[in-house]
C-alpha cells in the first residue's frame, strides 16, 4: 500500500498552524481577459510519426515563457494571455505559432494540431523526465501513459469564486456544442473509432477527468479541494481534469473540452465563443437572473452524443426529453452572443463558429482525406498543411 503524501508546506494555500491545505483564494480578475493553451504535436517530417523532440525544441526555443513541456516529450504547448481582447490574443498565438515552428524545424522536426495523432501509437512515446510527470505515471499507470492525446485550453478572467461556479455549473449545458465544434480525433491507433473525438474518451479514464462536479458555491469547492490535497489524491488544482474548471490562481474559468484544432483561426473562433459565453453568463448572474442549467445527466447523454457524431448530433434539449439538432442550436447560441462579442470586440471571430459548421469541424476534413487518398500518412500531412493555413473554411 503506498501512503499519500503530506501537504506541501510551500503549497500557497497551506496553514503551519493545522499542516493542512486549508483556505483557497480565488484571485479574482475585474475583466474578462483570455487566456489560450494550445497542445501541439511533435512530427518526424519524413515519416509523419510523432518524435520526442520537445526538451531540444524548448532548450532552443527564443521565447520560454510562452512554450512548456507536457506528459509526452512529443507535445508541446505554446501559451498566450491574459489578454485584453481577441485580437490580441490571435496576433500572439499567430506570432509565437511561427516562431516556434521555425524553432521546430531548424532542429528537424514538424508540427500539427489534433486531438489524436492518427498513426503512432502510445507505447512508442517517452514521457517527459520531470517529477510531476514521473510521478503522474507511477499512480495512474497504464491510464496516464495512454494519453497521448492534445488540447486547447480557454481561460476567461472573472470577479469572484462565487461566480466562477455558478457560471461554471451553467457552462456545463453547452459543453457538447463547443465539443462538436473542436472534434479533431476520429482516428486512434491507424483506425478509424467511429467517433468525432476519441480524446475525450481517452481523458476520461484519469479519475479526476470528464465532466466537472456540481458545485453549491466557492466553499463547497474549496472543501473538495482541501479533501485531496489533504489526503495526497492530488497536488494542486493542475490535477483536476475536468473539462471546466474553475482555476483560483489565475482567477479564470478554464475550459478544457475542446480538441486541438488544425488552424489558429478556428481555436481562435472557439476562444470568441467561449469568452462571449462567459461573459453573458456574468450579466445574467449580475443582475439575480436564473442561469440556463441542464441536468447532469442530460449534459452526460449530451457529451457522448456529441463525442460520436459532432455537428450531426441531435441533443436532448430539456427534462421533457426534446431533441434538437446540435447545429441548429449553435446558431441560436451565437445570433443570441452576437450582441456581447460586438462589445468584446470578438464578433467576426464569434462568426467564424458559423463558418466552421459551414465546412464541417475538422474530423470532416480528416476522414475526407482518408477517405480520397485510403492514407493515414496523407491525413498527417494534410494537418501539416492545415497548421499554415489562415483561410481554412
Amino acid at each position: 500500500m503506498t501512503i499519500p503524501a503530506e501537504p506541501d508546506s510551500r503549497h500557497p494555500w497551506y496553514s503551519p498552524e493545522t499542516g493542512k491545505i486549508s483556505r483557497i483564494t480565488f484571485n479574482g480578475s475585474p475583466d474578462p481577459t483570455l487566456g489560450i493553451e494550445v497542445e501541439y504535436q511533435i512530427i518526424d517530417p519524413e515519416s509523419g510519426e510523432l518524435a520526442p523532440g520537445c526538451p531540444e525544441i524548448l532548450e532552443a526555443f527564443n521565447q520560454p515563457a510562452y512554450a512548456k513541456e507536457e506528459l509526452l516529450q512529443s507535445t508541446v504547448e505554446l501559451n498566450v494571455g491574459p489578454c485584453r481582447n481577441i485580437g490580441e490574443a490571435r496576433d500572439a498565438l499567430t506570432d509565437r505559432l511561427a516562431a516556434l515552428r521555425a524553432t521546430a524545424a531548424d532542429l528537424g522536426y514538424g508540427l500539427i494540431a489534433a486531438g489524436t495523432h492518427p498513426t503512432s501509437y502510445w507505447e512508442a512515446q517517452k514521457i517527459t523526465e520531470a517529477e510531476r510527470y514521473q510521478s503522474l505515471q507511477e499512480r495512474m499507470q497504464w491510464s496516464a501513459r495512454r494519453l497521448m492525446i492534445f488540447g486547447v485550453h480557454v481561460h476567461v478572467g472573472v470577479s469572484s469564486g462565487e461566480k466562477a461556479i455558478a457560471i461554471s455549473n451553467s457552462l456545463t449545458t453547452f459543453l457538447p456544442h463547443l465539443l462538436a465544434l473542436s472534434a479533431s480525433s476520429p482516428f486512434w491507433h491507424g483506425e478509424d473509432t467511429g467517433l468525432a473525438s476519441v480524446r475525450v474518451k481517452i481523458f476520461e479514464s484519469l479519475p479526476t477527468a470528464g465532466l466537472p462536479y456540481r458545485m453549491i458555491n466557492w466553499g463547497e469547492f474549496q472543501r473538495f479541494m482541501n479533501t485531496l490535497m489533504n489526503a495526497g489524491t492530488i497536488q494542486s488544482i493542475r490535477e483536476i481534469w475536468w473539462d471546466i474548471r474553475p482555476h483560483p490562481v489565475f482567477g479564470t474559468i478554464e475550459v478544457r473540452i475542446l480538441d486541438a484544432l488544425p488552424t489558429v483561426r478556428e481555436t481562435i473562433a472557439l476562444a470568441a465563443l467561449i469568452q462571449s459565453m462567459i461573459v453573458r453568463l456574468s450579466e445574467l448572474y449580475d443582475c439575480g437572473e436564473f442561469l440556463p442549467l441542464n441536468r447532469h445527466w442530460i449534459v452526460a447523454e449530451n457529451k457522448w452524443r456529441a463525442a460520436r457524431y459532432a455537428d450531426e448530433a441531435v441533443l436532448i434539449a430539456d427534462d421533457t426529453g426534446e431533441l434538437k439538432r446540435l447545429d441548429e442550436m449553435v446558431h441560436e447560441i451565437v445570433e443570441n452572443l452576437e450582441p456581447v462579442a460586438k462589445r468584446l470586440g470578438c464578433h467576426a471571430e464569434l462568426l467564424d463558429n458559423l463558418a466552421i459548421l459551414k465546412a464541417r469541424p475538422a474530423f470532416h476534413r480528416m476522414r475526407e482525406v482518408h477517405r480520397e487518398t485510403g492514407s493515414l500518412g496523407e491525413v498527417v500531412r494534410f494537418l501539416e498543411r492545415q497548421i499554415n493555413d489562415n483561410n481554412p473554411f
